[in-house]
C-alpha cells in the first residue's frame, strides 16, 4: 500500500512503514512540508497514496463527500517516535484490510 504522511508525525514513521512492506513517503521527502491542505491532498490523489495525518481537516474531507484519497486519521497525543511505532504496530493489519475493503476513512485511537 501506498501511504502519504502528514507533517505532525515524524519523518521516521514513513520509514517504518518501508520496513513493513508499504511505499510511504513524507510531505517533507516531496517539498510538501509548508504546502497547504489542498496540495498535500492533490498529491495524494495523483499518487494514488493514502494519507496519513493527524489532522482532522482531512477526515473533514472524506465526511462531507470529497472526492479524493483515503485517509488514516491518528488520534494519539504527541509522543515519542517510538511510541507511535509501537501503538501503530498491532493495529497496521486491520487498517491496511479496511483500506483493501474501500473504507475511505479511517480513524485510529
Amino acid at each position: 500500500m501506498r501511504f502519504l504522511l502528514d507533517t505532525q508525525l515524524p519523518a521516521g514513521l514513513a520509514k517504518w512503514l518501508c520496513q513493513h512492506d508499504h511505499f510511504a513517503e513524507h510531505v517533507l521527502d516531496i517539498d510538501l512540508a509548508r504546502s497547504s491542505d489542498g496540495a498535500v491532498w492533490h498529491y495524494a490523489v495523483k499518487a494514488g497514496a493514502v494519507i496519513i495525518s493527524k489532522d482532522e481537516d482531512f477526515a473533514e474531507w472524506v465526511r462531507r463527500g470529497r472526492l479524493g484519497p483515503a485517509i488514516v486519521w491518528l488520534r494519539i497525543g504527541n509522543c515519542s517516535n517510538r511510541a507511535l511505532q509501537t501503538w501503530l504496530e498491532p493495529l497496521l493489519p486491520l487498517i491496511v484490510r479496511k483500506l483493501s475493503e474501500g473504507e475511505r476513512l479511517i480513524e485510529v485511537r
